[in-house]
């Protein structure tokens, strides 16, 4: 969705490398769509017909992340009970999505381009060599040239992956596009949460926002106001973006727990008749998401210090702040 000359590119060129079999590296913020763009690729692909299978490198500890790529053999290691294919195996005939690449450790890198070059792999405590045959789309938002100057990224796996390089512009870059995604994000959940209408006040506070999380973000935000909105018309109280929303209407000296007990309530008013709006998943994510934004500030980015402020292991904090949209470096 866009109309910004920038994504106008980004259409023509999904366009016109689709049907080829080319490796392309997305490139953007976290939260701009790459994963979107991967799936359009697939979806116009010659091999629309077979898997689209996804993997994140941010996201699986390093322990693991080998024998989630190529899959392991029963007795390969303690827990290994039985055999188990991995997602390159798993995508044959398909398309193989690898996100945030960039975060891929340095032996991994190796092996992956290893089995890109000679399109073949073997599991994890096997020998079998297992024939690939896959179209590979990989996304970063690091940059990956400065990694390789340090050592950090392979320069001949750039290489393979960077056939056709496609940018994706940050939501404030091309801001004239935020309407548009808006009443698109309106219209996808009207039917589990009502129809909206937002005021143009709303209007004006989302497309001044800086929008750290780009539109990943913007579709929370989207889909949250609707359900505080329980009038049917969102307005500026209703996006939990900028002071407005720290706690509006409430008394200086409130409690945390009395600030977020006042919002709960306008929430759930505003939900009568709804028989369903997944309002625990909701809720959970409202309040999950200024907590690990101010443990961040906190910890200035140390995502080891994070996590142990929120008595959770560290791949799981990593895997929170991408659901979240929060830039992990940004202190």
């Amino acid at each position: 969705v866009g109309r910004h000359p920038t994504m106008q590119e980004v259409y023509k060129t999904i366009g016109r490398v689709a049907a080829s079999d080319v490796s392309v590296l997305l490139r953007g913020e976290s939260g701009t769509g790459k994963e979107v763009v991967a799936r359009a690729l697939h979806h116009y692909s010659r091999r629309a017909g077979r898997p689209f299978v996804g993997i994140s490198a941010a996201a699986i500890p390093a322990t693991l992340l080998e024998s989630e790529l190529f899959g392991h053999e029963k007795g390969a290691f303690t827990d290994a009970k039985e055999r188990r294919l991995g997602k390159l195996e798993l995508a044959h005939g398909g398309s193989v999505f690898f996100d945030e690449i960039g975060d891929m450790p340095a032996e991994l890198q190796v092996k992956l381009l290893r089995a890109l070059q000679e399109r073949a792999f073997e599991r994890v405590g096997g020998h079998e060599l297992i024939r690939m045959d896959v179209r590979v789309l990989a996304a970063t938002h690091r940059d990956l040239e400065a990694m390789m100057k340090t050592g950090r990224f392979r320069e001949d796996l750039f290489y393979r992956l960077n056939v056709v390089s496609l940018s994706l512009p940050s939501l404030r870059e091309r801001r004239g596009d935020i309407p548009l995604l808006v009443e698109h994000f309106l219209s996808k959940y009207a039917e589990t949460l009502g129809e909206r209408v937002i005021a143009p006040e709303a209007m004006d506070r989302l497309a001044g926002y800086e929008w750290p999380g780009n539109v990943r973000e913007l579709e929370n935000v989207i889909q949250r106001a609707m359900v505080m909105a329980s009038a049917g018309v969102i307005v500026p109280e209703h996006l939990p973006i900028g002071p407005v929303s720290a706690a509006a209407g409430v008394e200086a000296d409130a409690s945390l727990e009395e600030i977020i007990e006042k919002k709960m309530v306008e929430c759930v008013r505003g939900l009568r008749g709804h028989t369903s709006a997944n309002l625990h998943s909701l809720m959970v994510g409202l309040v999950e998401k200024p907590l690990l934004r101010a443990v961040m500030r906190e910890t200035k980015g140390n995502q080891v210090r994070a996590a142990q402020l929120l008595g959770i292991n560290r791949n799981t904090l990593r895997k929170k702040l991408k659901e979240h949209g929060i830039d992990p470096d940004a202190g």
